[in-house]
């Protein structure tokens, strides 16, 4: 670890403090934003990518556990049929989570 500080963070840091030398100044060099890009960017890509993984498996979870089809009058009120398909589902329909007029489809 101390091999990884002393070779990337540490020059980073230096270059940091020698291209800000006030409040204001933007920072320039090419070696400062290519320490920035793999010390800060690529974390936060891995982590970005580590939590859609864990919210699809969440999905799926939930998706198992529907909840009871209720007919409401004012709900999925259909005045015109939709010019695609059969005309029941809307154009991004989900069998899975979206219900038609009268209940989930099997």
């Amino acid at each position: 670890m101390s091999q990884y500080w002393d070779r990337y963070v540490r020059p980073g840091l230096n270059q940091l403090n020698f291209n800000m030398p006030s409040f204001g100044v933007k920072a320039t060099g090419s070696l400062l934003w290519k320490r920035v890009t793999f010390l800060v960017a690529t974390p936060i890509v891995g982590l970005c990518m580590i939590n859609a993984y864990r919210s699809i498996d969440e999905e799926k979870k939930d998706i198992a556990s529907q909840q009871p089809f209720v007919k409401y009058e004012y709900m999925r009120r259909r005045n015109k049929r939709f010019p695609w398909g059969n005309g029941d589902r809307s154009l991004f329909h989900n069998p899975n989570t979206n219900a038609l007029a009268d209940g989930y489809e099997l």
